[in-house]
Protein backbone atom coordinates (compact mmCIF):
# COMPACT_ATOMS: atom_id res chain seq x y z
CA UNK A 1 0.00 0.00 0.00
CA UNK A 2 1.46 3.71 -0.75
CA UNK A 3 0.97 6.05 1.68
CA UNK A 4 1.03 9.72 0.94
CA UNK A 5 1.10 12.76 3.62
CA UNK A 6 -0.60 16.10 2.33
CA UNK A 7 1.64 18.69 3.61
CA UNK A 8 -0.02 21.99 4.89
CA UNK A 9 -2.24 23.88 2.21
CA UNK A 10 -1.61 21.26 -0.65
CA UNK A 11 -4.32 18.92 -2.04
CA UNK A 12 -4.95 15.74 -4.02
CA UNK A 13 -7.14 15.55 -7.19
CA UNK A 14 -8.74 13.12 -8.81
CA UNK A 15 -9.95 13.37 -12.72
CA UNK A 16 -11.48 10.95 -15.12
CA UNK A 17 -13.22 9.94 -18.54
CA UNK A 18 -11.55 12.95 -20.65
CA UNK A 19 -11.94 10.81 -23.77
CA UNK A 20 -9.74 13.01 -25.94
CA UNK A 21 -9.85 12.48 -29.41
CA UNK A 22 -13.41 11.91 -29.91
CA UNK A 23 -15.40 11.58 -31.54
CA UNK A 24 -13.08 13.72 -33.60
CA UNK A 25 -9.59 15.57 -32.70
CA UNK A 26 -10.80 18.61 -33.93
CA UNK A 27 -14.15 18.55 -31.67
CA UNK A 28 -12.15 17.36 -28.94
CA UNK A 29 -9.12 19.70 -29.07
CA UNK A 30 -11.82 22.63 -26.87
CA UNK A 31 -11.69 20.13 -24.20
CA UNK A 32 -8.60 18.84 -24.11
CA UNK A 33 -7.75 22.89 -24.08
CA UNK A 34 -10.07 23.28 -21.01
CA UNK A 35 -8.41 20.10 -19.18
CA UNK A 36 -5.11 21.52 -19.12
CA UNK A 37 -6.19 24.55 -18.33
CA UNK A 38 -7.37 22.51 -15.22
CA UNK A 39 -3.92 21.31 -15.00
CA UNK A 40 -2.34 24.33 -15.27
CA UNK A 41 -4.67 25.46 -11.96
CA UNK A 42 -4.40 22.51 -9.89
CA UNK A 43 -0.44 22.34 -10.04
CA UNK A 44 -0.31 25.35 -7.79
CA UNK A 45 -1.33 23.73 -4.81
CA UNK A 46 -1.03 20.18 -5.88
CA UNK A 47 0.06 17.05 -3.13
CA UNK A 48 -0.36 14.17 -5.98
CA UNK A 49 -2.89 14.09 -8.74
CA UNK A 50 -4.85 10.81 -9.60
CA UNK A 51 -5.86 10.19 -12.78
CA UNK A 52 -8.74 7.13 -13.39
CA UNK A 53 -8.54 6.46 -16.81
CA UNK A 54 -9.88 6.98 -20.55
CA UNK A 55 -7.79 10.13 -20.44
CA UNK A 56 -7.79 9.15 -24.81
CA UNK A 57 -10.88 7.70 -26.63
CA UNK A 58 -8.26 4.96 -27.60
CA UNK A 59 -4.72 4.60 -26.94
CA UNK A 60 -2.54 1.33 -27.69
CA UNK A 61 1.24 1.39 -27.92
CA UNK A 62 3.49 -0.24 -30.30
CA UNK A 63 6.66 -0.87 -30.12
CA UNK A 64 7.89 2.17 -31.27
CA UNK A 65 4.66 4.05 -31.88
CA UNK A 66 1.46 5.88 -29.96
CA UNK A 67 -1.20 7.74 -31.29
CA UNK A 68 -0.77 10.97 -33.25
CA UNK A 69 -1.86 13.91 -30.99
CA UNK A 70 -2.39 14.96 -27.13
CA UNK A 71 0.68 16.97 -27.11
CA UNK A 72 -0.81 19.65 -24.79
CA UNK A 73 -1.60 17.20 -22.32
CA UNK A 74 1.35 15.17 -23.08
CA UNK A 75 3.72 18.13 -22.10
CA UNK A 76 1.60 19.81 -19.40
CA UNK A 77 2.20 16.27 -17.68
CA UNK A 78 5.52 16.26 -18.32
CA UNK A 79 5.96 19.83 -17.03
CA UNK A 80 4.06 18.43 -13.51
CA UNK A 81 6.15 15.66 -13.18
CA UNK A 82 9.23 17.68 -13.71
CA UNK A 83 8.02 19.63 -11.02
CA UNK A 84 7.86 17.30 -8.46
CA UNK A 85 4.26 16.48 -8.23
CA UNK A 86 3.60 12.95 -8.79
CA UNK A 87 0.87 11.73 -10.66
CA UNK A 88 -1.11 8.25 -10.52
CA UNK A 89 -2.88 6.48 -13.92
CA UNK A 90 -5.30 4.16 -13.73
CA UNK A 91 -6.13 2.47 -17.18
CA UNK A 92 -9.86 2.55 -18.13
CA UNK A 93 -11.80 0.29 -20.96
CA UNK A 94 -10.40 2.91 -23.73
CA UNK A 95 -6.99 2.79 -22.48
CA UNK A 96 -6.07 -0.23 -21.04
CA UNK A 97 -2.98 -1.07 -23.64
CA UNK A 98 -0.72 1.06 -21.67
CA UNK A 99 2.88 -0.70 -21.70
CA UNK A 100 5.70 1.36 -20.28
CA UNK A 101 5.74 4.82 -22.66
CA UNK A 102 3.96 6.62 -19.14
CA UNK A 103 6.61 5.33 -17.26
CA UNK A 104 9.37 5.81 -19.21
CA UNK A 105 8.63 9.33 -21.23
CA UNK A 106 6.48 11.12 -18.15
CA UNK A 107 7.99 9.22 -15.11
CA UNK A 108 3.83 8.26 -14.41
CA UNK A 109 3.08 5.03 -12.67
CA UNK A 110 0.51 2.85 -14.92
CA UNK A 111 -2.09 0.76 -12.80
CA UNK A 112 -3.90 -2.15 -14.41
CA UNK A 113 -5.81 -3.06 -11.58
CA UNK A 114 -7.26 -1.01 -8.57
CA UNK A 115 -5.10 -0.03 -5.40
CA UNK A 116 -5.44 1.09 -2.15
CA UNK A 117 -3.49 4.03 -0.76
CA UNK A 118 -3.19 5.63 2.71
CA UNK A 119 -3.50 9.41 2.15
CA UNK A 120 -3.32 11.29 5.75
CA UNK A 121 -4.65 8.27 8.03
CA UNK A 122 -7.62 7.65 5.45
CA UNK A 123 -7.83 4.42 3.40
CA UNK A 124 -8.75 4.72 -0.75
CA UNK A 125 -9.81 2.74 -2.73
CA UNK A 126 -8.90 3.97 -5.89
CA UNK A 127 -9.73 2.16 -9.68
CA UNK A 128 -11.33 3.44 -12.87
CA UNK A 129 -14.24 0.65 -12.28
CA UNK A 130 -15.17 -1.31 -15.39
CA UNK A 131 -15.84 -5.10 -15.10
CA UNK A 132 -16.04 -4.31 -11.32
CA UNK A 133 -18.98 -5.60 -9.69
CA UNK A 134 -22.14 -7.76 -10.45
CA UNK A 135 -23.19 -7.83 -14.34
CA UNK A 136 -22.07 -6.65 -17.16
CA UNK A 137 -20.87 -10.14 -18.43
CA UNK A 138 -20.38 -9.22 -22.08
CA UNK A 139 -18.31 -6.40 -21.64
CA UNK A 140 -16.23 -9.00 -18.89
CA UNK A 141 -16.06 -11.30 -21.57
CA UNK A 142 -14.99 -8.80 -24.12
CA UNK A 143 -12.30 -7.05 -21.62
CA UNK A 144 -10.57 -10.80 -21.28
CA UNK A 145 -10.08 -10.61 -24.80
CA UNK A 146 -8.77 -7.28 -25.34
CA UNK A 147 -6.25 -8.26 -22.31
CA UNK A 148 -5.22 -11.57 -24.03
CA UNK A 149 -1.64 -11.46 -25.18
CA UNK A 150 -2.05 -13.26 -28.20
CA UNK A 151 -4.73 -11.09 -29.25
CA UNK A 152 -2.74 -8.11 -28.26
CA UNK A 153 0.17 -9.66 -30.22
CA UNK A 154 -2.22 -9.97 -33.55
CA UNK A 155 -3.28 -6.60 -32.89
CA UNK A 156 0.32 -5.27 -33.76
CA UNK A 157 0.61 -6.60 -36.75
CA UNK A 158 -1.49 -4.51 -38.18
CA UNK A 159 -0.48 -0.89 -39.53
CA UNK A 160 -0.71 1.37 -36.83
CA UNK A 161 -2.36 3.79 -39.72
CA UNK A 162 -4.97 0.68 -39.54
CA UNK A 163 -5.15 -0.43 -36.46
CA UNK A 164 -5.69 3.55 -34.92
CA UNK A 165 -8.19 4.08 -37.31
CA UNK A 166 -10.16 0.66 -37.12
CA UNK A 167 -10.03 1.00 -33.25
CA UNK A 168 -11.19 4.73 -33.06
CA UNK A 169 -14.51 4.01 -35.38
CA UNK A 170 -15.58 1.39 -33.36
CA UNK A 171 -14.97 3.05 -30.17
CA UNK A 172 -16.71 5.98 -30.85
CA UNK A 173 -19.60 3.66 -33.36
CA UNK A 174 -20.47 1.90 -30.27
CA UNK A 175 -21.45 4.68 -28.08
CA UNK A 176 -18.75 4.06 -25.65
CA UNK A 177 -17.92 7.51 -24.78
CA UNK A 178 -21.05 8.59 -23.20
CA UNK A 179 -25.06 7.09 -23.50
CA UNK A 180 -27.80 7.54 -22.38
CA UNK A 181 -27.33 5.18 -19.42
CA UNK A 182 -24.60 6.75 -18.24
CA UNK A 183 -26.33 10.39 -17.43
CA UNK A 184 -29.34 8.41 -15.06
CA UNK A 185 -28.34 7.36 -11.54
CA UNK A 186 -29.97 4.02 -11.46
CA UNK A 187 -30.42 3.90 -7.58
CA UNK A 188 -27.86 2.37 -5.11
CA UNK A 189 -29.35 -1.23 -5.67
CA UNK A 190 -28.37 -1.30 -9.71
CA UNK A 191 -25.12 0.94 -9.18
CA UNK A 192 -22.92 -2.35 -9.79
CA UNK A 193 -20.08 -0.35 -8.51
CA UNK A 194 -21.78 0.94 -5.13
CA UNK A 195 -22.56 -2.91 -5.19
CA UNK A 196 -19.23 -3.73 -5.54
CA UNK A 197 -17.72 -1.14 -2.96
CA UNK A 198 -20.47 -2.66 -0.36
CA UNK A 199 -18.96 -5.71 -0.53
CA UNK A 200 -15.37 -5.00 -0.42
CA UNK A 201 -16.56 -3.15 3.25
CA UNK A 202 -17.58 -6.57 4.44
CA UNK A 203 -13.55 -7.94 3.86
CA UNK A 204 -12.37 -4.17 5.15
CA UNK A 205 -13.17 -0.79 5.74
CA UNK A 206 -12.18 1.56 3.67
CA UNK A 207 -12.58 5.54 3.99
CA UNK A 208 -13.42 6.47 0.38
CA UNK A 209 -14.05 4.54 -2.90
CA UNK A 210 -13.15 6.83 -5.78
CA UNK A 211 -13.80 5.88 -9.29
CA UNK A 212 -14.57 6.75 -12.70
CA UNK A 213 -16.20 4.68 -15.60
CA UNK A 214 -19.40 5.56 -14.89
CA UNK A 215 -19.33 9.62 -16.42
CA UNK A 216 -21.88 10.64 -13.95
CA UNK A 217 -20.66 12.60 -10.78
CA UNK A 218 -21.71 10.52 -7.65
CA UNK A 219 -21.17 11.03 -3.76
CA UNK A 220 -23.23 8.14 -2.11
CA UNK A 221 -22.67 7.43 2.27
CA UNK A 222 -22.23 4.08 2.63
CA UNK A 223 -22.43 4.29 5.85
CA UNK A 224 -19.78 3.73 9.04
CA UNK A 225 -17.78 6.72 7.41
CA UNK A 226 -17.15 6.12 3.98
CA UNK A 227 -17.75 7.53 1.17
CA UNK A 228 -18.20 6.34 -2.57
CA UNK A 229 -17.11 9.01 -5.02
CA UNK A 230 -17.50 8.79 -8.43
CA UNK A 231 -15.80 11.56 -10.96
CA UNK A 232 -18.30 11.83 -13.41
CA UNK A 233 -15.89 13.31 -17.21
CA UNK A 234 -14.40 16.05 -19.11
CA UNK A 235 -17.75 15.32 -21.91
CA UNK A 236 -20.86 16.77 -20.34
CA UNK A 237 -20.00 17.63 -16.67
CA UNK A 238 -15.91 18.98 -16.18
CA UNK A 239 -15.97 17.57 -12.94
CA UNK A 240 -13.10 16.17 -10.48
CA UNK A 241 -12.87 15.53 -6.64
CA UNK A 242 -9.98 17.30 -4.42
CA UNK A 243 -8.88 15.85 -0.56
CA UNK A 244 -7.93 18.46 1.43
CA UNK A 245 -6.95 16.28 4.23
CA UNK A 246 -9.80 16.34 6.32
CA UNK A 247 -13.05 15.51 3.49
CA UNK A 248 -13.28 14.55 -0.34
CA UNK A 249 -15.40 16.47 -2.49
CA UNK A 250 -16.64 17.12 -5.97
CA UNK A 251 -16.10 20.01 -7.94
CA UNK A 252 -17.06 22.01 -11.13
CA UNK A 253 -14.32 23.41 -13.06
CA UNK A 254 -15.11 26.81 -14.67
CA UNK A 255 -12.25 28.55 -16.26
Amino acid sequence: MREITIAEGRKIYFASDNHLGAPTRKESLPREKKFVAWLDKVKDDAEAIFLLGDLFDFWFEYRTVVPKGFTRTLGKLAEIRDAGIPVYYFVGNHDLWMNGYFEEELQIPVFHRPQQFNINSNLFFIGHGDGLGPGDKGYKRMKKLFTNRFAQWCFRWLHPDWGVRIAKYFSVKNRLISGEEDIKFLGEDKEWLVQYAKRKLEQQHFDYFVFGHRHLPLEIDLGKNTKYVNLGDWISYYTYAVFDGQSLKIEKFAP
